[in-house]
């Protein structure tokens, strides 16, 4: 049975008010033929393909419904009790919730909820903590780390100086040798652990102590990982890092957003850089939104859902090996999965539009030695849609049919939009 809604009392096949457009799909058909159009188009993709970007998911009915929530139209500036708009006080209501339950969650002191991306969090971590000019050490980017890690195209490498660290050659896991090595050549303000495409748990506690003994903040970016965090399947960060970031999408299973925790000690700094320094109102729907998704991910099914995510992704990474993929680190202990698909003869782009002419939605990451691309998915989304150890085995089965030379994608489509027909993600 899927596992969409999360929550024990509601059923996982409750479909969403007015799915897919919200409570008045009547009124778009009416008013926007076209954006109507690309809806139906987006929900059929959803529908008939499978979603194996590692950061994404579906998220539950209720979440849906906060998110189109009137909500939207509110203008909430400040925080609950200390807004610069009237008319806040059901605004106030549901952000109290939302970092209540937040807290709750993940054994934070404090939480902040109106980050509007994974980005802006990790913006606001360093408006709080780092000065322009500052050294931070961060995954390199070639070896994982995020565009907010120290890319020439981000604010992150523009207004710091990034000292990148990486993975082993040979095992694919974080040197932390080197790690503890740069810390103390550099001596940096702050120390990044985290990752966009690394499937192993981090060793938070090894980082916790380089960046005391270099006397360096250290930042946890958890975006991906979060969400197994919640539902007891990963080590949690919270006791470790001074700021967490977080996205609360991907795993956690809420809408796109960001995530914040934190002590005592930091909670006015990190409020004061989220708003007024680098954003203006919340998106109080979203709010909202994020508040239902905790609440869900506090409750026996989510937890079922984060520990069956990870048997799904370790089973599929152990087929995939035998099937001749290279997977990196040699499996995985999340939701996560990199590999490189050159010993069946293509590189990562090429696998990449051969699965999706297909039908099965994969994202390209760099190899950290070499100069090709791998592909990198994960296994949440089809989780949620309940799929289990039968279908990683013929998902496995089906990627490798795909990139054979000179498959019958025709024939690998049809597989796909069947299985994919069996688990619909809310329902019929």
């Amino acid at each position: 049975m899927p596992l969409t809604a999360g929550v024990d009392e509601a059923p996982a096949t409750e479909e969403a008010p007015g799915a897919p457009y919200g409570p008045d799909a009547g009124a778009l058909r009416r008013q926007d033929p076209e954006i109507a159009d690309v809806l139906d188009g987006e929900a059929r993709r959803q529908e008939d393909s499978l979603q194996l970007v590692a950061a994404e998911n579906f998220t539950s009915p209720a979440v849906l419904a906060a998110l189109g929530s009137r909500l939207a139209n509110k203008y909430a500036e400040g925080y609950p009790g200390r807004r610069h708009h009237g008319g806040c006080e059901y605004a106030d209501t549901a952000e109290r919730l939302a970092v209540e339950r937040a807290c709750a969650l993940f054994g934070a002191d404090h939480a902040n909820v109106q980050a509007h991306s994974g980005s802006s969090a990790v913006l606001a971590a360093y408006a709080a903590l780092l000065r322009p000019g500052d050294t931070v050490l961060a995954m390199g980017l070639a070896h994982g780390g995020h565009l907010t890690h120290g890319s020439p195209v981000n604010f992150s490498g523009r207004w710091f100086d990034f000292v990148p660290y990486g993975v082993d050659a040979e095992s694919g896991l974080v040197d932390l040798h080197q790690v503890r090595a740069l810390a103390r050549q550099h001596r940096p303000r702050a120390i990044v652990c985290g990752s966009i495409s690394y499937p192993r748990h981090l060793d938070y506690a090894e980082f916790r102590d380089i960046a005391d003994e270099a006397g360096a903040a250290l930042i946890v970016d958890a975006a991906h990982p979060i969400g197994l965090v919640a539902g007891g399947a990963a080590p949690s960060p919270v006791p470790y890092a001074d700021v967490v970031c977080a996205t609360t999408h991907k795993v956690l299973r809420g809408p796109r957003g960001g995530l914040l925790l934190c002590g005592d000690e930091l909670a006015e700094r990190i409020d004061r850089a989220v708003f007024p320094f680098t954003q203006g109102g919340a998106q109080m729907h979203t709010v909202a939104a994020k508040a239902v998704a905790f609440r869900e991910a506090a409750t026996p099914a989510f937890r079922t859902y984060a520990h069956q995510v990870v048997a799904n992704a370790r089973l599929l990474a152990e087929r995939l090996a035998a099937l001749g993929f290279a997977v990196t680190t040699g499996g995985t202990d999340t939701h996560l999965i990199t590999a490189d698909p050159a010993p069946l003869g293509v590189d990562g782009r090429t696998a990449r539009a051969r699965l999706a002419a297909a039908g099965m939605v994969v994202d390209t990451c760099a190899l950290p030695y070499g100069d090709g691309r791998g592909i990198r998915f994960g296994t949440a989304a089809v989780t949620t849609q309940g799929m289990g150890a039968a279908e990683m085995e013929q998902v496995a089965g089906l990627f490798a049919q795909a990139l054979r030379e000179g498959a019958e994608t025709g024939a690998v489509r049809a597989a796909v939009r069947e299985l994919a027909g069996r688990f619909p993600p809310y329902g019929r």
